[in-house]
């Protein structure tokens, strides 16, 4: 079993940036495709990107491609979501998330976290 739990969320301007990261218990954290989501307020949860449990690999949906990235640390459990030139619709809350082997870009995760807020003013 997974537990993640992200943070690094906050408020921050347009064009700016922030990195959340996301901190994962367990030894097979390693063996474990890690996504992101989010979720704006009056919409369904949505794909970000995610990497594979190698770090070889990564995908993003078009709408952050160019501007996130993601990253992870397997010696520390640690899975990170930069942002840069933010805009105010990528207002949302965050939310990472952990599949055994594969990095699927739609919901069917095992484990997710609780969220983080991210709110980005124009």
């Amino acid at each position: 079993q997974v537990h993640v739990v992200e943070s690094g969320g906050g408020l921050v301007q347009a064009g700016g940036s922030l990195t959340l990261s996301c901190a994962a218990s367990g030894r097979t954290f390693s063996t474990y495709g890690m996504g992101w989501f989010r979720q704006a307020p009056g919409k369904e949860r949505e794909f970000v990107g995610c990497i594979s449990y190698s770090g070889g690999t990564t995908d993003y949906a078009d709408s952050v491609k160019g501007r996130f990235t993601i990253s992870r640390d397997n010696a520390k459990n640690t899975v990170h979501l930069q942002m840069n030139r933010l805009k105010p619709e990528d207002t949302a809350i965050y939310y990472c998330a952990a599949r055994k082997l594969v990095c699927p870009t739609v919901s069917l995760y095992d484990y997710w976290g609780r969220g983080t807020q991210v709110t980005v003013s124009s």
